[in-house]
């Protein structure tokens, strides 16, 4: 990983992120947060469309495929959007903790180009938690899951209550996503947005 800023080392205290009894177990596809997420809702039709598994202890794997519409130069992802694959990925982690956090810094670094038509293989995982800050990594691979290294990054975390989304949330979105019967669909649609 990069670790290149001292925000991203756990203080001295930090202790080892511990996976919530209900949990996904390992294996399980996670599935989208909330509908219209970017990077993981199927309601997007230019979004990642990114499918998280459970991995053991806190850490997962995941998977989107670089469509046409995620370029930037010429057949190659633009950077933004590898970012936005490693954030997705990152704060898919936190479904593992079973808590509701939102990115309060993303360190990026992109190590080869990433062609359109590729599928890149994400492995993330929390390395430590303090208080309210959770420090994570991640690493995106081409043409399978040891295949190189394409982009890596670092992340912290923090938790929050859900009323952080109610409260700067656009009021229509916010509405119906507390409407939903579905208790689970619910309380994930407010799961990993800053």
């Amino acid at each position: 990983m990069s670790g290149s800023s001292a925000s991203f080392q756990p203080p001295a205290d930090a202790v080892k992120p511990v996976r919530h009894p209900d949990a996904p177990a390992p294996g399980d596809l996670l599935g989208a947060h909330y509908e219209h997420c970017f990077g993981c809702g199927p309601g997007q039709p230019h979004g990642l469309h990114l499918e998280a598994r459970a991995g053991e202890g806190v850490a997962l794997t995941a998977e989107f495929t670089v469509q046409p519409a995620h370029q930037g130069a010429p057949g190659l992802a633009h950077g933004g959007v590898l970012a936005t694959a490693l954030d997705e990925t990152l704060g898919s982690l936190n479904w593992l903790l079973r808590t509701v956090a939102v990115t309060g810094r993303l360190e990026t670094d992109y190590v080869r180009p990433v062609p359109v038509g590729t599928t890149l293989h994400l492995a993330a995982e929390v390395t430590a938690v303090a208080g309210r800050k959770i420090y994570s990594r991640a690493v995106g691979r081409l043409d399978g899951p040891e295949g190189p290294v394409a982009v890596r990054a670092d992340a912290l975390f923090v938790e929050v209550k859900v009323d952080h989304f109610i409260d700067h949330g656009r009021p229509e979105e916010i509405q119906a996503a507390m409407s939903d019967p579905d208790q689970v669909r619910r309380a994930r649609a407010f799961e990993v947005n800053p």
